[in-house]
């Protein structure tokens, strides 16, 4: 039975009137199954998701027809989509409105009207189903980033609703917390009949459990297919979201024919299948190939950030986040700090930029402690950071205006009124902001509102706004939260460019794929300090958990060969 229809689906933004953000979408949803939406950001996934509730559905022009159980979506009342379609967001605190954790979940059912009794038995059953009791009565600011988002499914599932649509609900997560989510949707979906309609950019967790697949580019959806069948498609038509694949799927496809035959045609889509077929492939051989080594940094370079004895907390009550943290970044390098939510990476970007202040240590940039820069000596043309909520940075209506406002205040105030009496179109932008705009690969967004923009848009456009200060050390919290694989090969182009402008780099993330393949040094952030640091082949293939797909695919042969690019170069 059809659960969604979608018929004829067109859809344009207010602000780009002649660009289809949807265009042309006919699709049919049925009741029970798993669908994921994958996609470069800005090809209409999470456009397409908002449409299946009238509450969220964007403002704009739209054309076509969906059907909710064979109703026009339209015509379903508010309480009735509340109940039956539940949304989760990218953004764990966006979708969270009390301060304890058993009024969150009862919330919803509260707004339905539900008898009380009813009420505290679903609550409970939920608290129980997702091992919610340990804090069932802490607050709601005290949860991890991995716990905020349970606890949002958990308050959805608590109204039985038939579909829940997640719009990349593991963005925010470190890997373990990542995958502990999606085993849980899965296994809604399984035991319980929910249709899930899921978007991510990491698929290594979520591919094989789908039933179909939709890829959507420029508002349009390109094919919709198995799981099996959808990566042998994009190989074959040489397609760029290939490169979004999971790690055995890029190294099937990637590998000689004589590797293949040992599957009999059947490509590996998880860790564990991966790893049989590798087995099968040197059931009879040893492997002869090794990696190249790994280039060492030089232990007398300068350092560009030095951190020593870091202590913070945030109230006096409360414990540190920060216990001694220490640690050297040489000049001209990536460094990489990986770890789980809440152990207080952020804490210590922000320290650094002295938007926190620590009781006791110090840090020094460049050989000088922070504290004895000024604020316009310290972040013009030295420290800049890209936070990990980019909407911080917005203040203007248009991205052209935000990426100005950095330019000073003249050229901003010129440019703001140039496009207010002009037009956007008669503006002449200056060069510096055209550059910056053309690295990100957002100048066909320049005249779109900060707020309209996806969020790896949003993210890009952010960038672009940091590196029009210049930094030489540049902080990076979560950058490539939101970002398709696509852009992630350009960013870490970027990256390498400004490394080689002698720019630093510091960057936290929970994207071990991205840190594996592109950093110089990665360390783990565990119990508010830096507890190990080594290059990545080194770093990675030491762990069983906190590794890359790629790692335990392929370790029981390879043990060095920590991303797909590895095990594909060794198998060749």
């Amino acid at each position: 039975m059809a659960c969604f229809e979608i018929k004829d689906l067109t859809f344009h933004y207010p602000a780009a009137p002649g660009k289809a953000a949807l265009d042309n979408i006919n699709l049919t949803i049925n009741q029970g199954e798993y669908i994921t939406v994958c996609g470069k950001s800005g090809s209409g996934k999470t456009t397409l998701l908002k449409h299946f509730k009238t509450v969220l559905t964007p403002a704009g022009q739209r054309t076509g027809s969906i059907l909710l159980d064979g109703v026009p979506l339209e015509d379903v009342d508010l309480k009735t989509q509340s109940s039956q379609v539940g949304y989760v967001m990218q953004n764990p605190d966006s979708q969270i409105v009390t301060d304890k954790v058993w009024h969150e979940l009862a919330f919803g059912l509260e707004n339905l009207g539900v008898d009380q009794n009813i009420i505290r038995l679903r609550v409970a059953e939920m608290a129980s189903y997702f091992g919610i009791q340990n804090w069932f009565h802490r607050e709601v600011s005290e949860l991890s980033g991995g716990q905020k988002q349970l606890l949002n499914l958990a308050a959805i599932m608590a109204m039985h609703p038939s579909v829940i649509i997640l719009d990349e609900p593991t963005s925010q997560l470190d890997p373990i917390a990542a995958a502990d989510f999606l085993n849980t949707v899965r296994k809604i979906n399984l035991e319980l009949g929910t249709t899930i309609i899921i978007t991510e950019h990491r698929l290594e967790d979520i591919l094989h459990a789908s039933d179909r697949v939709i890829v959507m580019d420029k508002g349009r959806v390109l094919g919709v297919d198995t799981p099996l069948n959808i990566g042998k498609v994009l190989y074959e038509n040489e397609n760029p979201m290939f490169s979004a694949m999971p790690a055995p799927v890029q190294v099937y496809y990637n590998s000689p024919d004589a590797c293949r035959a040992a599957s009999e045609g059947k490509c590996p889509l998880t860790v564990r299948e991966g790893r049989t077929w590798l087995t099968k492939v040197f059931e009879d051989k040893e492997p002869q190939q090794t990696l190249p080594d790994e280039p060492s940094l030089d232990p007398s370079a300068e350092n560009a950030l030095e951190i020593k004895d870091l202590y913070f907390r945030y109230t006096r009550e409360t414990p540190d986040v920060l216990k001694g943290t220490t640690l050297a970044v040489p000049k001209g390098t990536v460094y990489a700090v990986v770890g789980g939510n809440g152990t207080g990476k952020s804490t210590m970007l922000r320290s650094i930029c002295r938007i926190l202040t620590p009781y006791r240590g110090s840090v020094k940039i460049f050989g000088k402690k922070t504290d004895k820069y000024t604020s316009a000596e310290l972040f013009k043309n030295n420290l800049a950071m890209l936070p990990q909520d980019p909407q911080s940075l917005f203040a203007k209506t248009t991205v052209a205006e935000d990426l100005a406002e950095m330019l000073g205040p003249e050229i901003s105030a010129r440019i703001e009124k140039d496009i207010e009496t002009k037009g956007f179109e008669n503006t002449e932008l200056d060069p510096e902001i055209l550059d910056v705009a053309a690295l990100c690969q957002i100048t066909d967004l320049l005249k779109s509102h900060p707020a309209d923009l996806s969020g790896g848009e949003q993210q890009r456009a952010a960038l672009a706004k940091v590196l029009l200060t210049n930094p030489r050390l540049l902080l990076l919290d979560e950058p490539t939260k939101g970002m398709d694989s696509i852009f992630k090969l350009s960013f870490a182009q970027i990256l390498s460019d400004l490394k080689a402008r002698g720019t630093t780099i510091v960057m936290v993330s929970h994207d071990v794929e991205f840190c594996a393949r592109y950093a110089d040094m990665v360390g783990m952030f565990f119990d508010g300090n830096i507890i190990a640091s080594d290059t990545p082949r080194r770093f990675f293939s030491r762990n069983s958990f906190y590794t890359t797909a790629a790692n335990r695919m392929g370790r029981h042969i390879f043990p060095d060969a920590v991303t797909a690019d590895d095990l594909i170069y060794l198998l060749k």
